[in-house]
């Protein structure tokens, strides 16, 4: 099927100066600020398991997470860890230490968009839900088959916020307006309680919740969004690479982890939050919130979804 099939679907969004950020919430969110976007096209829905196969059909593409592992990169792993994989979210049985990451993710081989649970699940029956365990590259890779690239931070976020200017979420100030769940998160203690009171475990089909005031579906919750801005831990104003005084290297390298120096691998900021932002630990289900994530690195709760500069 030809990339011009994925024009379709788009919305315009006319672009303007807004409010960015927020001082309300976590302080990588801060502080909020004024910035300019101009008119875009945006997915009303995300990359789908169905639409990213058409283009590895097409293309032959290999995700990260399906290609050998090259010693040289993890000089201290263990002999037969370095196989392809990709990390996969297990719940607990109990309560565990929220500052542990590894409680709740494992390291699966065999994992990858088209086995997003381990190498015994399919995508079969996930033809409409987004694909997921795609890295930056493999995100960027499809975008540029399709004729678009991938949305900046500031983009993604005034698409999110649906023309409503300083709310809380993409529909208003209340999560669940009316007792009407408006995105797929986590009800209950994560990671051992999901009350799944939105009908939903892991990840949703695109499009089963309400859009927002521009007709976007799952900008909060379902999967997390890759966007093409390198993090830094201020969400200061930056406007585009040319403008702001900050070059692509400088960026590049101030995106990498301080509490991990060993580690010299770029991040990027992912927005929208994911099946797995809980009150008790996540409250990342906003335009606002952003994480940053290494750009080798996918994950069973990380998509995205592309633009295009309007003509």
């Amino acid at each position: 099927m030809s990339a011009s099939t994925h024009q379709e679907n788009m919305v315009k969004i006319s672009g303007r100066t807004f409010l960015m950020g927020s001082d309300s919430h976590y302080k990588e969110e801060a502080p909020a600020h004024p910035e300019t976007v101009g008119t875009f096209w945006i997915d009303a829905l995300e990359v789908t398991n169905r639409q990213y196969a058409e283009f590895v059909n097409e293309t032959g593409y290999i995700t990260v997470a399906e290609r050998p592992l090259d010693p040289r990169d993890y000089p201290n792993a263990l002999p037969g860890a370095l196989v392809p994989g990709a990390l996969v979210f297990h719940k607990t049985s109990g309560p565990v230490d929220l500052r542990d990451f590894k409680n709740w993710w494992r390291y699966v081989p065999g994992a990858h968009w088209r086995a997003p649970d381990g190498p015994e699940s399919s995508i079969k029956g996930r033809e409409h839900h987004p694909v997921v365990h795609v890295a930056y590259e493999d995100a960027e890779a499809y975008a540029t088959w399709a004729g678009k690239r991938l949305p900046t931070e500031a983009e993604w976020e005034f698409a999110a916020r649906g023309d409503l200017e300083g709310a809380e979420f993409c529909w208003g100030d209340e999560l669940e307006p009316n007792g009407r769940f408006m995105a797929n998160y986590w009800q209950g203690e994560f990671p051992y309680q999901n009350l799944n009171r939105d009908g939903y475990e892991h990840t949703a089909p695109v499009g089963s919740f309400p859009p927002n005031g521009y007709n976007l579906h799952d900008m909060a919750g379902n999967v997390w969004e890759w966007t093409s801005t390198w993090y830094a831990p201020a969400n200061r104003p930056r406007g585009d690479a040319c403008c702001s005084g900050i070059s692509h290297k400088e960026s590049m390298i101030e995106s990498y982890d301080p509490v991990q120096p060993h580690i010299r691998i770029p991040r990027k900021v992912l927005k929208g939050g994911s099946f797995l932002c809980a009150l008790n630990f996540c409250r990342r289900y906003r335009p606002a919130a952003r994480s940053p994530q290494m750009i080798d690195t996918g994950m069973n709760n990380i998509g995205f979804r592309c633009v295009k500069d309007a003509q």
